[in-house]
């Protein structure tokens, strides 16, 4: 059964920033597949949510939505939540300061 998924608003934020990133640097047909592939992520995380690796921190998973963008969550008992759209060229401790 597929769990409910729950964004924090430090997923929505991070999330529009990539959104934003992409308006002023790509084309639409860019923004269009990164939100098919973004979706169809979560969607997979709602059926399976240990699919992804886990990070260093306990029930935190780091799902890899492109070779610059992950995405983190956290799996609770009936729920997913997510919790941020990190940018994999920053430095791996800011990571570690969005998931505290």
């Amino acid at each position: 059964m597929a769990k409910k998924i729950i964004w924090t608003p430090q997923a929505e934020k991070s999330f529009d920033r990539i959104i934003i990133y992409l308006r002023e640097n790509w084309t639409q047909k860019e923004i269009e597949k990164f939100l098919l592939l973004t979706n169809k992520i979560i969607e997979n995380i709602s059926e399976h949510p240990d699919m992804f690796r886990r990070s260093s921190r306990i029930n935190i998973h780091e799902a890899i939505i492109t070779k610059h963008n992950l995405l983190l969550y956290c799996v609770k008992k009936n729920q997913i939540d997510l919790l941020a759209f990190w940018d994999t060229r920053q430095h791996p401790k800011k990571k570690s300061r969005l998931i505290k």
